[in-house]
């Protein structure tokens, strides 16, 4: 067993207090239940904005901007879904600039308010968590590929790398020497070039949050939730596949893809079900998160059954 801790690679003794968590959870009530899911932390806000739905398009009711914003995996911050909210208080985000070069033809480097210029879109998507939990979220962003379209890739490129903000004084979880920080992911270009793929500004309406990814995060809603790259200052495109930080941390665990897939158990326990957050029972995992109509082309020469 390895001495790593993490939301994706979790402590043994958390894991099976989740699990007597999860047996028991029957016997609670609705509130208790949200309670547990993220209390409301001093001074941390709770009203959402508007939204022009409220379900996503299986009819899946959207989660409270209270559980979106107070249950959040960050480990910049915290190991604690429930006190990241509280830590991530003050953390500056402005001003703010993300660097995109490499194999690129027109290097930019933007402000974040450059960033908003691209026409912002309401995007509800499933968040689905490996630890298996989810969410249904009201996303504000735009496409990825309309900045691939302005830095214009070169033909040698093949995957883009996306790194976090390093700051240790702003970032406690930062001085957790367990990681190889800062926060690197990736994708392979024709994913990122997929429309569903998006770099998200907001949610419910209103800018992100800290402890949501702010002021910039990426959001790949097929594939599990630690590819989505929190607070990034640099993107790069490159010929070779990015190393991200839980490959790293946990090779025999976490692969490059990581596309939902209920048919693919995790090491330590099954990705069959999942529990989405305010409700009581389980429910079953849809193959990339139920996003397969399109995106599943993207792997046809691959053998989903294998871990990736």
């Amino acid at each position: 067993m390895t001495k790593l801790r993490s939301s994706e690679i979790t402590p043994e003794h958390i894991y099976l207090s989740r699990r007597a968590f999860m047996v028991g959870i029957g016997a609670l009530a609705v509130g208790g239940l949200l309670n547990a899911c993220g209390n409301n932390e001093e001074g941390v806000s709770v009203t959402p904005g508007p939204v022009s739905a409220d379900s996503d398009e299986l009819g899946d009711t959207l989660n409270s901007y209270r559980d979106i914003t107070t249950y959040n995996n960050y480990y910049e911050f915290s190991t604690d879904k429930e006190a990241v909210a509280r830590l991530s208080q003050g953390f500056q985000t402005t001003p703010w600039s993300i660097a995109v070069g490499g194999l690129v033809n027109n290097p930019k480097t933007y402000g974040i308010e450059d960033l908003r210029r691209f026409d912002q879109e309401e995007r509800i998507y499933r968040l689905r968590c490996v630890e298996a939990w989810s969410m249904v979220i009201p996303w504000l962003g735009f496409p990825l590929r309309k900045l691939l379209d302005e830095v214009e890739p070169l033909s040698t490129a093949k995957y883009m790398r996306f790194e976090t903000l390093y700051d240790p004084n702003q970032m406690p979880g930062q001085r957790d020497g367990w990681y190889q920080w800062p926060y690197i992911e990736g994708l392979r270009l024709d994913e990122a070039m997929n429309d569903l793929a998006i770099l998200s500004t907001g949610l419910y309406g209103k800018e992100l949050l800290p402890q949501n990814g702010a002021p910039i995060r990426l959001v790949v809603p097929w594939k599990y939730g630690f590819k989505s790259i929190k607070s990034i200052v640099k993107i790069d495109l490159v010929e070779e596949e990015p190393t991200s930080l839980w490959m790293a941390a946990a090779p025999h665990e976490y692969g490059f893809y990581a596309n939902v897939n209920p048919d693919v158990p995790h090491p330590r326990w099954s990705q069959a079900t999942e529990r989405r957050i305010g409700e009581l029972s389980r429910r079953e995992t849809l193959p990339f998160n139920g996003y397969a109509e399109q995106v599943a082309l993207l792997y046809a020469d691959m053998d989903l059954r294998k871990f990736y």
